[in-house]
């Protein structure tokens, strides 16, 4: 055999080796992982860092090597966008309610073998069965909440406060922010009105749209996770948010700076759950990774950095963690965990069917060109 045969076939032999590594041998698992921006413990400030002790516990465990690939989004309507194009795998991913009803109708989800997830014993029972995935199937609850109006006590007076209207008061005029999505910006206006959220009459929708017209004036931006910057620093004085990211405002804020909140009267309930989308590479290690996300040491830890109320009763009934939160803010987050479901059926947004989520983001987009 001449030396160039000989230099061809170590080199098949060298493609091969990589092939079969990167095809699932011991140092090759890689889990993608889909979700929120700041919210997961990430090791910042000497906290638990979620991804690595995973990827060290798996070894430990399974005798393998795991890489996590975590990237965030910061809506909805972005990560739905992004997976339905199929350009992107994901093995685990986060979405809110209504979106998770959207992907399963449209196949974008697959059932989960609870065999993989034990833990799920640990989620409570008014967090089961909810419209988005009735059959308890698809999902794995994260986080819940209710969405309340946060300001700043030095700017805002508070008789001015309590309700949505605060958002549409012309004394603070380019001193608040909206949402950047079409359906918690059209929320707050709806909710405002007292029009159901999840109507299908168009009228009700142009009731808002007109309602939302009326406030961009007095809107000094349309923002998602930019919120954090600009009430810590009191760029502005008013915004609606999810009411875990409260506390990291307050945790944050200026010293010119004193935010409060306020849950308006009619209000979005909602949940996030962990979900594995069809587009999956490795479900069972996706499968494993949730339940880890269950576990003591990482649920505690996800909710303290993220400020979010759990549904896993390892974590509310934590000692350390409801001393770690303190008063004021179980108070906040875990107002009645045993009426959730009867209020989240009451108020939370539901799946849309594509006609109207279509003329909705028109009448968005009309909001923005006004």
């Amino acid at each position: 055999m001449n030396k160039k045969i000989i230099s061809i076939c170590i080199a098949i032999v060298l493609m091969l080796s990589l092939c079969l590594s990167g095809c699932g041998g011991k140092n090759s698992l890689t889990l993608n992982v889909y979700n929120w921006g700041e919210y997961i413990s990430d090791g910042s400030e000497g906290s638990f860092d979620t991804i690595k002790e995973f990827e060290k516990w798996y070894e430990k465990n399974y005798g393998t090597k795991v890489r996590v690939n975590y990237s965030t989004y910061a809506s909805n309507e972005d990560m739905y966008s992004k997976i339905s194009s199929g350009a992107v795998s994901y093995d685990v991913i986060i979405p809110s309610d209504y979106m998770i009803a959207r992907m399963s109708k449209e196949d974008m989800l697959l059932p989960l073998d609870f065999n993989n997830i034990p833990n799920y014993k640990y989620i409570d029972d008014s967090f089961k069965g909810l419209y988005y995935d009735e059959k308890n199937q698809y999902t794995v609850p994260y986080t819940y909440g209710i969405v309340g109006v946060m300001y700043d006590a030095n700017v805002v007076d508070e008789k001015d406060t309590g309700k949505w209207d605060l958002l549409w008061n012309e004394k603070y005029s380019n001193n608040l922010v909206q949402y950047n999505n079409s359906r918690d910006a059209f929320g707050t206006a709806m909710y405002k009105l007292g029009i159901d959220v999840n109507t299908t009459d168009k009228s009700e929708w142009d009731k808002a749209y007109n309602e939302l017209v009326k406030q961009r004036p007095l809107v000094k931006s349309y923002v998602m996770d930019e919120i954090y910057n600009m009430m810590e620093s009191g760029e502005v004085a008013i915004g609606s948010y999810y009411a875990g990211d409260y506390f990291t405002m307050v945790d944050g804020q200026a010293e010119n700076v004193d935010l409060k909140f306020y849950y308006p009267e009619q209000t979005n309930y909602y949940v996030d759950a962990m979900c594995i989308p069809s587009c999956t590479q490795n479900k069972e290690l996706a499968e494993i990774f949730i339940n880890y996300m269950l576990s003591r040491d990482a649920a505690v830890a996800n909710a303290e950095h993220t400020y979010y109320a759990s549904p896993n009763s390892i974590v509310y009934e934590d000692e350390e963690y409801i001393e770690f939160m303190g008063e004021e803010a179980m108070e906040i987050l875990y107002p009645d965990i045993a009426n959730f479901s009867e209020n989240y059926n009451k108020y939370a947004y539901r799946n849309l069917d594509q006609e109207m989520l279509d003329y909705i983001n028109t009448l968005w987009e009309n909001v923005k060109i006004n």
